[in-house]
């Protein structure tokens, strides 16, 4: 398990990081009139920002030969 962690290690911290941006953006700039798809559920965009801070953060890992 540690093993994988290690392995994984940026991609987690971006999941993150990632997650605590997004409900920050649904809380203080989002779509306040409830149209926008993404941005007036805290779930969706908390989820989307999740998913793009592990993909961000999994572009500075090294590539293991």
């Amino acid at each position: 398990m540690m093993k994988i962690i290690r392995k994984h290690k940026l991609k987690l911290i971006g999941f993150f990081v990632g997650a605590g941006a997004g409900y920050l953006y649904f809380h203080f700039g989002a779509c306040s009139n409830g149209t926008c798809a993404i941005t007036s559920n805290p779930l969706n965009i908390t989820i989307y920002g999740a998913l793009m801070g592990a993909i961000f953060f999994n572009m500075f890992q090294k590539k293991s030969k």
